[in-house]
């Protein structure tokens, strides 16, 4: 399905009282740098610090302070513009955005405007009905960050917190090829794992080193594009759903009422579930952008582009290529497995030399359950993907039954231990002897002649004799020899 089919597509339009809408969205996600130092200072990036802990003069918009590039701060954003099939721009300038806020100490932020590290690039999402569509990247951008106001420190007065002062983020802006709460989801939940596959940004919305700016506009389909209203700061990819939905209703309303859109930066309220109104919004004019005297062009090599280039790791498409590919797992387990690097790390290493599929099922099934019925994540199993691994091959090699296996994996978790040793001491070998099998299937067809007769008339009643061998012999038959061997003897 082509872009176009896809924004054609009648799916993507909102019922209004009057007729059919179109929803139209770009987001600005701001993505915190992994990197030690801050952007322009040395000053620490850890986070949770007590409050202004990690400051430096610079941060603090001394008098006489001068702004140094951080190197490695550069590095993770051409990374990051590799990831996303970018463009790099091997020269690009720092301006000022001026504005005023009481956690802008200098008075001005450090960014890039007409000519930012990166261009034009594009990520793939795929959608909940398997669809696939592409939308645009139009730039990335490297600034600083802001402080933080406080305002429940104190009954009358506001405190800050500069210690997020000067930490380097990336502003990744999308093209408005949005058409829905959905396809937003999607874009962010794909962006913030590629950032974690390529280790440039945490990803972690709770902490606010990634949050959304959320830009929405509604039109009747085919109309140009209407008047948008931004929503800041949207920290949860929930939330981003929510606002996209809250605010395209709130600006149907209006215009079926006869009304006008004001352009306007806007906040999200999950707990009320409506936008509000924070201010009007600003263009590139009202901030006086101009080159930052303090600080020369950034220009790098094409050889330093391709040195990171060959050093990337293998992104989630290409994995998840590979899993349905060379490890014949189906495409959409291979999605989910790829959405997170530690989880296809894990299968990957559980995998090898083995059944791929087999391995997919047990992951997504029974070891995912567990995770979350106990909160834990990967890092925090107490199963290995060696242990899942071997507990795979037993069942290959049918010396467990998968219905054992559920009782082998259920002792691993708790108590731990190698499944083979815990097959063997708790004599859970599954039984493939067809004399043994069939001696058993024949003293329970003699004791219920009824059933037999039942079950020759019609065939699906055959599963209540599997059901009692199984039960006679603790669950270690042959599933496969004994429905052979059934219906065999039942004449089926």
């Amino acid at each position: 399905m082509t872009l176009t089919d896809i924004k054609n597509d009648p799916k993507n339009y909102i019922k209004g009282a009057t007729g059919d809408w179109e929803i139209v969205v770009g987001l600005e996600v701001h993505a915190q740098v992994t990197s030690q130092s801050k952007l322009f200072s040395g000053a620490s990036t850890q986070f949770g610090a007590e409050p202004n802990a990690n400051v430096s003069l610079v941060d603090a918009a001394m008098p006489g302070m001068l702004p140094v590039i951080n190197e490695e701060c550069v590095k993770q954003a051409i990374r990051t513009g590799l990831g996303l099939n970018a463009e790099i721009n091997c020269k690009s300038v720092f301006d000022r955005k001026n504005y005023f806020y009481p956690d802008l100490p200098q008075g001005y932020q450090i960014s890039q405007f007409k000519q930012p590290i990166v261009g034009e690039g594009q990520i793939e999402i795929t959608l909940d009905d398997g669809s696939e569509k592409i939308v645009g990247i139009e730039r990335l951008h490297l600034e600083q960050d802001a402080g933080k106001s406080m305002h429940d420190q104190h009954p009358s007065m506001s405190f800050v917190d500069l210690n997020r002062s000067g930490v380097a983020l990336m502003e990744i802006v999308s093209r408005p090829d949005i058409r829905s709460a959905e396809e937003a989801k999607a874009y962010v939940t794909k962006l913030r794992t590629i950032l974690r596959y390529l280790g440039t940004c945490d990803g972690n919305m709770d902490q606010g080193s990634m949050r959304a700016d959320v830009n929405v506009s509604v039109r009747r389909p085919g109309d140009d594009l209407g008047t948008r209203c931004e929503i800041k700061n949207v920290n949860s990819v929930r939330f981003v759903g929510q606002a996209i939905e809250c605010e395209a209703r709130r600006q149907i309303d209006i215009l079926e009422d006869g009304g006008e859109i004001d352009q306007e930066t806007r906040l999200f309220d999950p707990k009320a579930g409506e936008t509000r109104s924070m201010r009007s919004k600003e263009e590139a004019h009202d901030y006086r952008y101009f080159p930052c005297p303090d600080l020369l062009p950034l220009e790098f090599s094409n050889d330093l582009v391709e040195e990171l280039k060959k050093a990337l790791p293998e992104l989630p498409d290409a994995k998840k290529a590979r899993f349905i590919n060379d490890l014949g797992v189906k495409p959409y387990d291979a999605g989910v497995l790829c959405s997170d690097r530690d989880s296809a790390d894990f299968f990957e290493k559980a995998a090898k030399g083995r059944d791929g599929k087999l391995v997919a099922n047990w992951m997504l099934g029974d070891f995912f359950a567990a995770l979350n019925k106990e909160q834990k994540d990967i890092s925090t199993s107490p199963i290995s993907p060696e242990q899942l691994g071997d507990l795979v091959d037993l069942i290959s090699d049918k010396t467990i039954s998968g219905k054992i296996a559920k009782d082998v994996f259920e002792i691993m978790w708790l108590e731990g231990g190698q499944p083979s040793d815990i097959v063997e001491a708790k004599g859970l070998k599954q039984v493939t002897d067809t004399g043994a099998i069939e001696k058993v299937i024949d003293s329970i067809i003699a004791a219920n002649p009824e059933k037999v007769e039942q079950a020759k008339e019609k065939p699906k009643l055959a599963g209540w004799f599997v059901g009692q061998v199984m039960k006679e012999m603790a669950g270690k038959a042959n599933p496969q020899a004994v429905n052979e061997i059934l219906n065999k003897k039942l004449g089926l």
